[in-house]
């Protein structure tokens, strides 16, 4: 593998021109395919995982001191001068995550007394203490003993029982939320204590406000039936708990990833590991050894410390690198892209997964965003690698036809009631799983999304399926979604500048003229927000303060996707070359651009994520396409 990671600028004193600037940016992506045709760049986020791995470690009686020292090194690199962690580069205070971190240290043996520990335990208290940490902190807390289970919402695995038409079953959650929510049920009825050699009286606050009460009808209704839900937990039927036990262990063991992860992504990953050696999985059993494993090939160790990666994305690193490369001139039998298609096509999705619950007829395919996940190839994914594929002039045209068409029939068939198409589910909207009190931190539903639909339909429109009925019902949806000032929302990317950057070309390819309405409102929008130094940002902010939307420092992948909708726009004039002339002054000397900042996401305003591959493919896309 080459790893990819920033370093400091070295920016030439004198500017290249957009030609120059692109041959060195392809030179740089060039250099770091792996040899099996593969790219994948880091994917960065806070310091939870990094806590959250040692507190995996601590629960189950394998951390050590190598491992704790290296990973404290990274915590605190990345403690701000107030004593806080944040979610993503230049945010807010982060409760949850200065206390996972604060405790984190605490194994690592920092003592309170410490200044960079007093000032952290301090932020701690001004927010609120342990009581207003999310659920997810609490839970954690509770596994040793710093927290009562009791104070932690119902969560009763007798929730695998309930029907798939029932409101409220584990089908109701994205796949995330119910890749998690299965393992902490078992968690739930376990209730285990591993108590810490220390305590954490030092972030207690004295008396804090009680928490408000739930304004809605149905978060009324939820919160009783949490209760009643406590009352069960104290006298489950036994022979019905152990029952449905058993067959949350199954549901798990049976969805363990080739590579031993659990949707290849670190929440259920984690509570897996947890809920199955509280079912008597010792650490040798091979289910066991091989989650551990695969959590060790997630680590980076290097000079930054040592960080565990939330999840990795080589297929879509390597679909959008395969794309940048054609768009920068590279010829359709280029072996670097038939070395990439080759890989692409050899990790297919070949069984059916749980998408097949809504959708039991239609015939398994789709690609998914990591190495090894069967279970769930997504949307998203899919339509970048059938757009990829269809770049490349591959020796086995037919293997990549059929492969094609596989694709993008499933696509077509994982299209919501509404029009849209969700990333990994169709129809998954559910409003009352988004109000359980459990819930409390990160989207628990899939419903469809302006960005993920705009891909589907540009990859529709790339093999030819664009007068068919999905694309469009698929046409009309998006042009639904437009916001009231002409920009479209991001759901997976910061936020309506990525989404404003995938809906105009998609709509563009779909047969929208560049004088319609549509996307002359969205042009405007993108001129509007315009930074005065030719670039585009958008601070994470966005996705809870309207002020902020649009509004952010300059980035290369934002601003990349600014120019690209102006492209697919037919808009050349002199906002087009400020973008240009922005990538091109800001390029380092090795090719790429410095990103600190977070421009993607998992969950929009709690989970925030730093591509970085992004800052590097993106661009070459926009020069690509602008540069004669």
């Amino acid at each position: 593998m080459v790893p990819y990671a920033a370093a400091a600028p070295q920016r030439d004193a004198e500017v290249l021109e957009p030609g120059a600037a692109l041959d060195r940016a392809v030179a740089h992506l060039r250099s770091l395919q792996h040899a099996d045709g593969w790219w994948k760049g880091e994917l960065q986020t806070n310091v939870t995982m990094d806590a959250e791995d040692l507190l995996l470690r601590q629960f189950l009686g394998i951390r050590d001191l190598e491992t704790t020292g290296r990973a404290a090194e990274r915590i605190r690199s990345q403690q701000r001068s107030d004593g806080s962690w944040a979610l993503f580069e230049g945010g807010s205070a982060d409760l949850s995550t200065s206390i996972e971190a604060y405790v984190a240290l605490r194994l690592a043996g920092d003592e309170p007394g410490a200044e960079h520990m007093r000032s952290a335990a301090a932020v701690v208290r001004s927010l609120g203490g342990l009581d207003r940490a999310r659920v997810f902190t609490h839970i954690w807390l509770a596994l040793f003993g710093a927290w009562s289970w009791d104070a932690v919402p119902a969560l009763v695995p007798e929730i695998m029982l309930l029907p798939r038409w029932a409101p409220l079953n584990i089908y109701a959650f994205a796949c995330w939320a119910r890749q998690t929510i299965v393992p902490l049920a078992i968690v739930f009825a376990h209730r285990p204590q591993r108590h810490l050699p220390f305590d954490l009286a030092e972030l207690a606050v004295a008396a804090t406000a009680a928490p408000a009460a739930p304004a809605s009808r149905s978060a009324r209704a939820l919160g009783r039936l949490d209760r009643v839900l406590r009352a069960y937990e104290r006298r489950p039927l036994r022979r019905l708990r152990g029952h449905v036990l058993a067959r949350a262990e199954r549901w798990i063991v049976e969805r363990q990833e080739a590579d031993g992860s659990w949707g290849g992504i670190q929440p259920p990953w984690v509570y897996s590991l947890i809920a199955l050696h509280l079912r008597g999985y010792g650490l040798d059993h091979p289910v066991m050894r091989a989650g551990l494993r695969g959590l060790d090939a997630f680590v980076i160790d290097d000079a930054d410390g040592r960080r565990l990666e939330a999840c990795q994305s080589p297929i879509w690193d390597t679909a959008l690198a395969v794309v940048a490369l054609s768009d920068a001139g590279a010829e359709a039998e280029d072996p670097d892209l038939v070395r990439a298609a080759d890989w692409l096509l050899d990790h297919e999705v070949t069984r059916r997964g749980d998408w097949s619950v809504r959708r039991p007829r239609l015939p398994a395919s789709g690609w998914a965003f990591e190495f090894a996940n069967e279970n769930y190839p997504d949307v998203d994914d899919t339509a970048e690698v059938v757009l990829a594929l269809g770049r490349v002039a591959h020796p086995d045209r037919e293997r990549v036809r059929r492969a094609i068409e596989r694709g993008a029939a499933w696509v077509e068939g994982m299209q919501s009631a509404d029009g849209g198409w969700g990333a990994f589910d169709v129809d998954n909207r559910s409003g009352l799983a988004r109000a359980l009190p459990f819930c409390d931190f990160g989207e628990v539903v899939d419903p469809p999304s302006a960005d993920v639909s705009a891909h589907a339909l540009e990859m529709l429109a790339d093999v030819g399926r664009i007068a068919g009925p999905a694309a469009r019902r698929g046409v009309g949806w998006l042009a639904a979604e437009q916001e009231r000032d002409g920009s479209w929302f991001g759901r997976w990317g910061v936020n309506h500048v990525y989404g404003t950057g995938a809906a105009v070309p998609a709509l563009i390819a779909a047969g929208v003229a560049p004088d319609d309405p549509r996307i002359r409102r969205a042009v405007a929008w993108l001129h509007e927000h315009q930074n005065p130094d030719g670039g585009w940002g958008e601070d994470v902010r966005s996705y809870n303060d309207p002020t902020w939307v649009g509004r952010g420092t300059s980035t290369a992948s934002q601003t990349a996707w600014a120019l690209l909708a102006l492209h697919a726009a037919s808009e050349g004039g002199e906002p087009t070359q400020r973008g240009i002339d922005w990538l091109v002054r800001t390029q380092r000397s090795d090719g790429s651009w410095d990103e600190p900042q977070y421009t993607g996401t998992g969950f929009p305003s709690d989970f925030s994520i730093n591509y970085h591959l992004y800052r590097l493919v993106f661009p070459i896309m926009a020069l690509g396409r602008l540069t004669p």
